[in-house]
């Protein structure tokens, strides 16, 4: 059974308002569905596998949030996660992707996850293995027991060996490994054997849509019969000692126990976000022709993914019975009601996201751990250039994107980035030759560098 983290609803909301301003009803929706998942893991197993996960349909205009909390969500459960758009996946017979491929590519992502945590696991039996092979290079490895050096003269007597040139190797060895754990010898280059990653032989295997699981395999084949590559390297103590401790920890992991626990974990913790799920609804609304002639089928493909299906991977079957499905969609064409019987029925939870305002706008750019202006004064920091943001400033920047929102394209808070770019565009590229001055972002500053380009509708409509 998969360990999930038993967070309470309310311990989920609250790590998402670190990073997410509002949005309460979708951070509600998604925090139970996670504690459903811990919930489920509870119950008598005869009755576990009865309970489906409910999938959650997220309706709101783009830039909101919805693809955010979808991510932080699966981060906080230290779940394989994936977002896909279903744009891009078209019916069989249509040029597109297959909807199975959303699967594979779950698992390829679980593979990796579980390979870095066996990694890390087994990191203290891969760092010793690579102080020893460090040592070898530093010092040859001891004599056989049992070893005789030879004589000194080959007329001398049989008891009369050659006196040492050098102390004894062992007493030699732990020296260098105490210098070694301390430091003393990482300016010193030696040469170490280390495989190649992947270098040396390219492989590319063609296959018609629909069969990809086909030549990813037959790829897997062909290159699991190629030799294996070294290669001689001269590096410094610290590195070779990194690199050898990640070659041996790879050897270390059992891959058969990873990919069986990367698909347990992917049955019972995968969390799929569906992004523009209303683009293919939209076709089986109208009835229109042309283009829109697959929106239908590419849900009737999704459905059996959704419902609950065995699909075939390269790493072993998944069942997608207890994958937790999260579509999204600005839906301002059409509704959710114009899905498929069949899918809506699949999605029992709908939350609306609102319209982000300036108020919010203010404080996505000031409350969120990685809020905009943090990023952009540790960036400019580098530099040696001390940025600081007023607050009349901040609230400025707010007016003047919620101001193109309304008349132009409301893209939500990602018209922040496209503003204090601007903003800060003269800053940024001179910011090598200011180091060690200081700027303060008040609202004249930011009037002075935006004023004009804002009342002119026509230009912030391409620029901001």
């Amino acid at each position: 059974m998969t360990d999930l983290r038993s967070f309470t609803p309310r311990e989920i909301v609250s790590e998402l308002d670190r990073y997410i301003v509002g949005q309460r009803d979708a951070k509600r929706a998604v925090a139970i569905a996670l504690r459903n998942r811990w919930r489920r893991q509870q119950v008598p197993e005869e009755l576990r596998e009865e309970i489906a996960p409910k999938n959650i349909i997220m309706i709101g205009p783009t830039g909101v949030g919805k693809t955010e909390i979808a991510r932080r969500l699966a981060r906080l459960a230290q779940a394989p996660f994936i977002k896909v758009e279903a744009s891009k996946f078209t019916e069989v017979g249509y040029v597109g992707r297959d909807v199975e491929s959303i699967l594979r590519d779950l698992t390829d992502l679980a593979v990796q996850m579980l390979t870095e945590e066996e990694k890390q696991a087994v990191m203290a039996k891969a760092d010793e293995l690579a102080e020893e092979r460090v040592l070898d290079c530093l010092l040859p490895p001891l004599p056989a027991p049992g070893f005789a050096p030879p004589l000194a003269d080959p007329a001398a007597g049989a008891g009369e060996r050659k006196a040492p040139l050098q102390a004894d190797p062992g007493e030699t060895r732990e020296k260098l490994r105490r210098m070694l754990r301390q430091g003393h010898l990482d300016d010193r280059e030696i040469d170490v054997e280390l495989a190649e990653n992947g270098a040396g032989h390219t492989l590319s295997v063609f296959t018609p849509q629909g069969v990809e699981e086909m030549g990813v395999q037959f790829k897997d084949l062909l290159g699991g019969l190629l030799p294996k590559r070294t290669r001689k390297r001269r590096v410094k103590v610290p590195a070779a000692m990194a690199a050898i401790a990640a070659e041996e920890a790879a050897r270390l992991v059992d891959m058969d126990r990873v990919r069986e626990l990367a698909i347990q974990r992917v049955e019972q913790a995968g969390i799929v976000f569906v992004d523009e799920i209303d683009k293919v609804a939209a076709g089986a609304a109208t009835g229109r022709s042309g283009p829109d002639v697959s929106r239908e089928g590419v849900q009737r493909d999704l459905l059996p993914i959704v419902e609950g299906s065995t699909v075939q991977t390269k790493h072993g079957p998944v069942r997608t019975d207890h994958i937790l499905f999260i579509a999204a969609g600005a839906f301002h064409v059409a509704k959710p009601s114009d899905l498929i019987p069949e899918l809506q029925g699949r999605f029992p939870i709908r939350v609306e996201l609102s319209s982000l305002n300036q108020d919010d706008f203010v404080r996505i750019l000031t409350e969120p751990a990685n809020s905009l202006v943090r990023q952009y004064k540790a960036l400019l920091a580098t530099e040696g250039v001390s940025i600081e943001f007023a607050d009349d400033g901040v609230r400025t920047i707010a007016e003047i994107a919620a101001s193109v929102n309304e008349r132009t394209e409301n893209i939500g808070a990602r018209r922040l980035h496209t503003v204090i770019e601007k903003l800060l565009d003269d800053v940024s590229f001179e910011a090598p030759d200011r180091g060690g001055t200081s700027l303060s972002i008040d609202e004249h500053f930011v009037r002075s560098q935006l004023g004009d380009l804002v009342e002119d509708e026509d230009l912030s409509r391409y620029i901001l």
